[in-house]
């Protein structure tokens, strides 16, 4: 059953989508010249509008910073007592304004000027006062908002900040910007922990139980027991990894098992992971195996185990 709250709600997200779809087609050659300006700067991407346009702005500096452009909101107000000193020569400014008439805009477009700092404009009125100063434009259609009535910026909102994810997603291609980068700015929360890599995570050092192939499993047994992973990792007189000895390695050979050697006892060819592999793939392996540890063996020190990861790491910072 439909209600009038459902039928505007309906109605707002339809308006909405279909002005994306304008807004992409309209896209022209004047996005490719803001992406080289933005590409070629050798400072920060100001960013600025005043009122629902400053809000989006903030939003648009975030993500740009985010994904490995440099960017910072200043404030159009703010700007004019005395915060222009933030802006350098170096910088691109990066103005929004959906009717480019707002008043507050005017002396940070003028220093803009006066300095020749690259000006790239997001408006819908492309010969508006913004739009007439800028270097680039980048035009938003213009359509009708989705209240119905005109006063509540949304549909222009809406499209303002696809146009400022746009940018920072060509941007982030261009400099081939990969999840391990985002990961250096994402350190908390879920998102970083899904961009945990192994290394982050795993035991290292004398925190491995280790035990060379020949050892008594009285060895074995106490170093499974003080490491508390409930596995031990075997190696040979080398270092290098021979085989793992689970609790299940350990129920398959409970007939005799003291008077055996970790040899006889290990499970030869556990699964290995890198250290640079993310965490969240390597639950995935434990899932999938039905394990609850993965050996790490970074390449660059051959067959020498390099760490241990407990599925128990991986749930503590969220992963699982």
């Amino acid at each position: 059953m439909t209600t009038p709250f459902l039928d505007t709600a309906r109605r707002v997200i339809r308006t909405e989508a279909q002005a994306l779809e304008q807004l992409a087609d309209s896209l022209d050659d004047r996005f490719r010249q803001a992406i080289d300006l933005l590409v070629a700067t050798r400072g920060r991407v100001i960013v600025t509008g005043i009122g629902k346009s400053g809000h989006i702005a903030k939003k648009i500096a975030a993500t740009l910073a985010s994904t490995g452009t440099p960017a910072q909101f200043v404030h159009p107000a703010e700007a004019s007592h005395g915060d222009l000193g933030m802006i350098t020569s170096s910088d691109v400014v990066l103005a929004i304004s959906n009717s480019g008439e707002a008043p507050e805009l005017a002396n940070l477009i003028a220093y803009s000027r006066r300095f020749s700092i690259p000006l790239i404009g997001i408006t819908s009125r492309a010969q508006s006062s913004l739009g007439a100063h800028c270097d680039v434009v980048l035009e938003l259609p213009q359509l009708a908002e989705a209240c119905g009535t005109g006063v509540v910026p949304s549909t222009s909102t809406t499209m303002t900040l696809a146009m400022g994810d746009a940018v920072a997603i060509a941007l982030m291609e261009n400099r081939a910007f990969t999840a391990e980068h985002f990961r250096e700015f994402h350190p908390g929360g879920k998102l970083g922990a899904r961009l945990s890599r192994v290394a982050d995570l795993m035991h290292t050092g004398d925190a491995l139980p280790l035990v060379q192939v020949d050892a008594p499993m009285s060895d074995a047994l106490m170093a499974m027991s003080s490491k508390s992973f409930g596995v031990v990792i075997v190696t040979d007189s080398n270092g290098a990894l021979a085989g793992i000895i689970t609790s299940g390695d350990l129920g398959r050979h409970l007939d005799g098992l003291m008077s055996k050697t970790a040899r006889e006892v290990m499970t030869p060819t556990p699964v290995t992971v890198a250290p640079d592999a993310l965490a969240e793939k390597a639950v995935g392996i434990m899932n999938a195996r039905k394990i609850t540890c993965l050996l790490v063996l970074d390449p660059a020190q051959g067959d020498v185990p390099a760490g241990l990861l407990h599925i128990h790491d991986c749930l503590r910072v969220g992963l699982g």
